[in-house]
């Protein structure tokens, strides 16, 4: 498997994804495609964290010791992947479901636990940072190294990715290792060939509000950005699209489309091929015509890759199982976590109101339009339950209301309709009930939990509480809108939270440039009270530093009048010592004693991302202290 760069490779692998597609088109003319029974199928993707709860890179070695075939790596050396056997959509099979993921991922945790390692489930995890999405940490696949490989030529070397929610994220990266955070719980529907247009259509527009009561993934590298952060950022770290002089209609590679589909799958298909360039390459030893003709069902390989590197969040699949061709919808929205409970409740929500809209509706494309469906689809992924989502024939209400009054009587009777047991019925669309009444949902849990433990002001202890505390609960298998709130102490070791530099830094840093007026450093330090500035140049790249000593003696030598009119170069500290985001807190301290100083600016590839001083380690020393002596038995004679 290799890049594409060969133009001889492009061209036999497109011809071999032409030749799938025209075989495809005649087991659909000749119904070689099963109706039924319909199955469920889900896939479920996952975080490994060592003991002190940030992402442990041991895939690899897990995977080396495993003997389950559906365990599968992933992009990042700290993901792992279980993909499940589909079930009969009918009678038991959520609980059936419930138990193999229960009892896959607890088999996993064992194996996890001989590498120093935890199984955590959640759609981002909280302590991820950049120096943590490098290349070093990618898995040692050579599918992943070509991947990147092809997205980084067809998009540039540096790729900018920017987020704006409660806060606003803004970073330059290299790799494609930023799609790592993201881990999903993805749920397959198959459908009949004949009606995937209908069914398609309406599992659009049944996603947002699926996703509006499933969204858990407000957090990423410390900002509060959307409730399900994961599709802001799916989209944007694999997008290979560069910007133009001039306005270009242009789709990226993730997506949720921007049509109806009206004929059959293949409309999905060609318009793929048509939009999107090869980015993977497969070697194919059948001719799917040929295969056919022998009475044979083809496996159509060159065509599955192709659709492997094009990611709707509806993402029509065709499959081969016990010796029968299928299509289905892989549904790609659903974040992993909170809990497997949760997981499950979200896949039954999902495909009981599929199949209930399928009953009761043979077009809605005529009830309400693309643009509406997507509008709404865009506003769940930002807002969850708080969504304002518009309906069939021009209806619109909140969320909840939504969900509660029109969406959950038809997932019921969607799921009654495939024989859905009353008891399993209750049980997990129970649980969405209860998110929407209560508005706790995954993401609600962690910016309420990030809230009370002061995130803001203690962001790696907060962050590692986070992880800590979302494991221990999904554990016990409880569902989120549950869960008591993240307490500061679940944590557990101190030391977790201040290992690097880039955990606790100040990134919200005030600077001046050199040719500014030395009174202007000299106000933000009294506005602000800071008691150093780095001086940027116009490119943003670090010259020096100011601090309050250099203001002071200049203002003793010359007088306050002099402060108006003199440049800050003239009193700024040229090229100063840095350190960079992954440094480890142990050796910035021993290099500010050493150089007796008392900042450290903290750059990246010369760009200043934050700065930290001898007032933040008092800070931390002292919050460390109390808690040493209330865990000791303070005021003891």
């Amino acid at each position: 498997m290799d890049d594409l760069a060969d133009k001889a490779d492009r061209h036999s692998f497109m011809d071999a994804v032409l030749d799938d597609l025209r075989a495809l088109r005649q087991m659909l003319e000749q119904g070689l495609i099963e109706s039924g029974p319909p199955r469920i199928g889900v896939e479920q993707e996952l975080f490994l964290v060592d003991g002190s709860w940030q992402p442990a890179p041991v895939g690899p070695r897990i995977l080396a010791d495993n003997r389950n075939p559906h365990v599968t790596p992933e992009l990042g050396r700290f993901n792992l992947e279980i993909n499940f056997d589909p079930v009969e959509f009918r009678d038991g099979c959520l609980e059936e479901l419930e138990r193999q993921l229960n009892q896959s991922i607890g088999e996993l945790a064992a194996l996890a636990r001989s590498h120093g390692a935890r199984i955590l489930l959640a759609g981002i995890l909280p302590t991820l940072t950049l120096s943590q999405l490098t290349t070093r940490n990618m898995s040692p696949q050579p599918r992943y190294r070509a991947l990147s490989a092809a997205i980084t030529k067809l998009r540039g070397e540096t790729h900018s990715l920017r987020i704006r929610g409660i806060d606003e994220l803004m970073v330059k990266v290299k790799t494609i290792m930023l799609e790592a955070c993201n881990t999903s719980f993805q749920v397959h529907l198959q459908v009949p060939p004949d009606q995937f247009p209908r069914y398609y259509n309406i599992a659009q527009l049944a996603t947002a509000p699926v996703l509006a009561a499933a969204v858990n993934s407000p957090l990423l590298l410390s900002q509060r950005l959307w409730q399900e952060t994961r599709i802001a950022l799916f989209q944007l770290s694999v997008d290979t699209r560069r910007p133009s002089a001039y306005p270009r209609s242009s789709r990226p590679r993730v997506g949720f489309g921007d049509r109806w589909v009206r004929d059959s799958v293949l409309d999905i298909f060609r318009e793929d091929v048509t939009r999107f360039r090869a980015l993977m390459n497969v070697e194919s030893t059948e001719d799917p015509l040929e295969v056919l003709s022998r009475n044979r069902l083809p496996k159509l390989k060159a065509l599955s890759m192709f659709n492997g590197t094009v990611y709707r969040w509806n993402r029509p699949c065709y499959g081969v199982h016990e010796g029968r061709a299928h299509l289905r919808i892989e549904h790609r929205v659903l974040p992993s976590g909170p809990s497997v409970l949760d997981e499950v409740a979200n896949a039954a929500f999902f495909c009981g109101l599929v199949t209930g809209l399928a009953q009761e509706h043979q077009d809605v494309t005529s009830r309400i339009s693309f643009a509406e469906v997507k509008s709404n689809f865009q506003s769940a992924a930002r807002s969850g339950l708080n969504a304002q989502l518009a309906w069939l024939d021009g209806e619109s209400m909140p969320a909840p209301e939504l969900i509660r009054r029109r969406l959950l009587p038809v997932a019921r009777e969607g799921l009654r309709h495939r024989g859905i047991r009353d008891e399993d019925i209750k049980r997990y669309l129970g649980i969405v009930e209860k998110r929407a009444e209560t508005g706790r949902t995954g993401a609600d849990w962690l910016l309420r939990s990030y809230s009370g433990m002061g995130g803001d002001r203690r962001r790696g202890e907060t962050l590692v509480a986070l992880t800590a505390a979302t494991c221990q609960r999904q554990t016990r298998g409880r569902p989120v809108h549950s869960w008591p709130l993240a307490e500061p102490d679940e944590g557990g070791d101190w030391r977790a939270h201040y290992k690097r530099i880039e955990q606790y830094m100040t990134t919200e840093v005030f600077t001046v440039q050199p040719e500014d007026p030395i009174d202007l450093a000299a106000s933000i330090m009294d506005w602000e009270r800071v008691r150093h500035i780095p001086v940027e140049d116009e490119r943003n790249r670090l010259v020096g530093l100011v601090s309050y000593r250099s203001v002071l003696n200049f203002f003793i030598r010359q007088g306050g009048i002099q402060l108006k009119k003199e440049p800050v170069r003239l009193i700024m500290k040229p090229d100063p010592i840095t350190v960079t985001p992954e440094t480890l807190t142990v050796d910035a301290i021993a290099l500010m004693r050493r150089e007796r100083i008392g900042c450290l600016p903290v750059v990246q590839e010369d760009r200043l991302v934050g700065i930290v001083t001898d007032r933040d380690f008092m800070e931390i020393s002292g919050h460390l202290l109390e808690r040493q002596l209330r865990a000791g038995g303070q005021g003891q004679d």
